[in-house]
């Protein structure tokens, strides 16, 4: 493999794109992982976002018309949420609002599988995010994946970061939308544009839920940023990340995963766009 060509990036952008969730406070529809609920709509209110949890058919429709973008997590399908789903998507993409999707386990299962490729299908989907065995397994890929973690045959490493920025232009491409791949290095590329971030916290592996919040924030940083939503989600992502640093730096001797989570979403609440644009470690991939 050879060594990707990277860049600087225009880091102070990130901090424009944090400052303009907090100004405008845009409110995400989210039908979610019930797992992780609750840290979803924390995650939200912390980077400056307005949370609605809402799967129920006969809701959905409504409740995304009234909000600005819509998060769509496959994390624990049922047939209820998959119509939910199905529902708010269709609403969402006729009034052309953003939509995110999580494609949690997304290879683990036909089920799975098949819904996350119904729902790129049938919607107008602003952002897919998902961990490298998960976006193969979307993009039709031969990928073994070992249920919401990815393969370590998948892991994004330097020595192929040029490849893999290179499948997620050409996947963002053909399905016309911004492709996230989070991992310990993350990338994010649009049809000519691709990013690699290195942000984050190994713990932040070990809290059930980062990856889900991270998609929640990504809806919120969409909705408040539509002019670009390639820059918008680098800044969601390395905003997490740096969060993630944050809180791993307050852990104590006695702190454990629960402290964490704790720390993680105080770091979100107190992010500054000063303190993205300082702390963001992104550079552009050719």
């Amino acid at each position: 493999m050879t060594m990707a060509e990277t860049t600087n990036f225009d880091a102070p952008a990130l901090g424009e794109r944090a400052a303009r969730v907090r100004a405008t406070v845009p409110l995400v529809h989210c039908i979610t992982n019930y797992v992780t609920v609750n840290d979803c709509a924390n995650a939200l209110l912390a980077c400056g976002g307005s949370p609605i949890m809402s799967d129920e058919p006969e809701d959905v429709a409504d409740i995304t018309s009234i909000c600005g973008g819509l998060v769509l997590n496959i994390g624990t399908l049922n047939r209820r949420s998959l119509e939910g789903m199905a529902v708010a998507g269709v609403r969402a993409t006729e009034l052309g609002h953003p939509i995110v999707l999580d494609p949690v386990g997304a290879g683990a299962s036909r089920l799975r599988t098949e819904a996350a490729a119904n729902i790129l299908d049938t919607m107008a989907v602003t952002v897919v995010r998902g961990n490298m065995s998960e976006i193969k397994a979307v993009a039709g890929a031969a990928s073994s994946t070992r249920g919401v973690d990815v393969d370590p045959a998948d892991v994004v490493t330097d020595e192929n970061l040029a490849s893999s920025c290179a499948f997620a232009r050409n996947l963002a491409e053909k399905l016309g939308c911004v492709v996230a791949i989070t991992g310990v290095i993350d990338v994010v590329a649009d049809a000519g544009r691709s990013a690699a971030i290195r942000n984050g916290h190994p713990i932040m592996g070990k809290m059930t839920g980062s990856g889900c919040m991270l998609s929640a924030v990504s809806g919120a940083y969409v909705t408040a940023n539509p002019d670009d939503t390639f820059m918008a989600e680098v800044a969601a992502i390395a905003g997490e990340g740096l969060a993630g640093e944050v809180a791993a730096s307050r852990m104590g001797e006695l702190d454990g995963n629960g402290s964490f989570r704790t720390y993680l979403l105080d770091a979100l609440y107190n992010l500054s766009a000063e303190q993205l644009a300082g702390g963001a470690r992104v550079e552009w991939v050719a």
